[in-house]
């Protein structure tokens, strides 16, 4: 989990500007060696795609997101649940390239309850303007429960677009806090969500907490991605076997790694972007999603 301890490290390095992260993030996606799975007519420039902000119904109110895909035809959804610091620009940039690659993508603001998207510009504005502290009601709200009763909304609204193909199921990805919500997810609606990438996920493993996700596994119906930071893993060297055990107790396929970057490596506007191992992780979650 991106803790507080984290963050004044991160500040303690002064201003941070990620606009090198995101022009090589998107050359990277250009270059459309990592989107071999999809369709050569899919891998385009942002042209290609149809983008819009959304309102959503939950039993919780009113889900404000990002959704964007490939402009013409049906496509398998995903569900970005971003980190800490919420849905912005990074994760609308990151959401793009994998609509490049031919699926459907839906960023979700995860504090909806509260306030709508954008909480925070980037990460270096969470950093600046007492972040932590602000989200700390915000992210109170977010119980396994409540993620699921928004994940079922979620599923039901795709569904329901005519840019998503039902008959291909859907896929979660989550990063920090929002690892976690990838199982929750495919907890909440196995027959749907067939496909999940925790990037960095924080609160995997709670051995005394009926809800922790590595009890859900035998829940769902999905496969799963389990990319974990070596400095989470220093903490919590256990996390990863008990991952393990749990995948295969319950017979879900799972890639349980550990990476050689620190926690927030995948997310392009962090001060710990890697980009050799965010692009790693890339890989391996477009292959998890190829297969939907």
């Amino acid at each position: 989990m991106c803790e507080r301890d984290q963050i004044d490290e991160w500040s303690r390095g002064g201003a941070f500007d990620w606009t090198l992260n995101r022009r090589r993030f998107a050359a990277m996606g250009a270059m459309g060696a990592l989107a071999a799975c999809a369709p050569a007519s899919i891998a385009g420039s942002a042209a290609d795609l149809s983008e819009e902000r959304v309102r959503i119904t939950t039993p919780d109110g009113t889900l404000d997101g990002y959704f964007v895909h490939p402009a013409t035809g049906r496509h398998p959804a995903i569900i970005t649940w971003p980190d800490i610091a919420g849905l912005r620009e990074a994760f609308e940039v990151m959401a793009q390239r994998l609509a490049r690659q031919g699926f459907a993508v839906l960023v979700v603001n995860p504090y909806y309850r509260a306030v709508a998207a954008p909480q925070f510009t980037d990460f270096a504005a969470f950093r600046a303007q007492e972040g932590f502290q602000k989200v700390g009601p915000w992210r109170d709200a977010l119980t396994p429960d409540a993620v699921m009763r928004d994940a079922t909304a979620l599923v039901g609204w795709l569904d329901q677009h005519a840019a998503v193909d039902t008959q291909r199921g859907i896929g979660s990805h989550g990063y920090c806090m929002g690892g976690p919500f990838t199982v929750f997810s495919a907890a909440a609606v196995p027959a749907r969500v067939r496909a999940a990438a925790s990037l960095h996920g924080g609160g995997l493993v709670k051995p005394d907490d009926a809800q922790s996700p590595h009890k859900l596994l035998a829940r769902t119906q999905a496969s799963y991605l389990f990319a974990i930071g070596r400095n989470d893993d220093a903490k919590a060297p256990g996390d990863k076997a008990a991952l393990r055990e749990a995948a295969d107790a319950a017979g879900r396929p799972a890639e349980v790694a550990v990476y050689a970057a620190d926690h927030g490596w995948t997310v392009v506007d962090s001060p710990a972007y890697d980009q050799a191992e965010a692009e790693r992780a890339w890989t391996r979650m477009s292959a998890l999603f190829a297969a939907l």
